[in-house]
């Protein structure tokens, strides 16, 4: 097991998914450099900036013999709430015109998630924030709502995720 990656290892993992190189789809990649600087993370907790480049971490964990018990998917994308409100939503709720987007929500991506939860046992939690602004080119900075939304969120993930292990 020492040489598993910990994001195969640990019970919890955070994956903050989304590109700063284009505005508010930068949230994920906030909440998870901001988990890593301003809180504790726990031991049985993993947080990583995973970019646009999830799928093959996914991939990582399907192989594994040892998966996470919890993933935590955090990225900004339609959630039918306000811009800036954090959204809970399962797998089954990302939508699925999504799929021609970037990694979390292309059906490769999603078809592992739902093959992680249904064979692999793992429990899959998407929080999601409605973006305001993801511009046509790349541009960088989040807008004030997703930028608040980012500290909401990681308290979020911090008192639900971190509070104690999930074993």
């Amino acid at each position: 097991m020492d040489c598993l990656p910990e994001y195969c290892s640990r019970p919890v993992v955070v994956f903050g998914c989304g590109n700063i190189l284009y505005g508010d789809d930068g949230f994920g990649p906030a909440v998870a450099d901001y988990l890593n600087a301003h809180s504790r993370v726990p031991s049985f907790a993993c947080v990583m900036d995973v970019g646009t480049a999830i799928r093959e971490l996914l991939f990582n964990i399907i192989i594994s013999d040892v998966k996470p018990k919890v993933i935590v998917l955090v990225d900004a994308m339609e959630t039918g709430l306000e811009v800036g409100e954090l959204g809970h939503l399962t797998v089954e709720q990302v939508s699925p015109e999504k799929i021609n987007d970037f990694s979390l929500h292309l059906m490769p991506t999603l078809n592992m998630l739902k093959e992680l939860h249904a064979d692999g046992g793992v429990k899959i939690d998407v929080l999601a924030v409605k973006p305001e602004r993801i511009p046509e080119e790349m541009e960088q900075g989040l807008t004030e709502k997703v930028q608040k939304a980012v500290v909401e969120t990681a308290r979020y993930i911090t008192d639900t995720y971190f509070a104690q292990p999930p074993f």
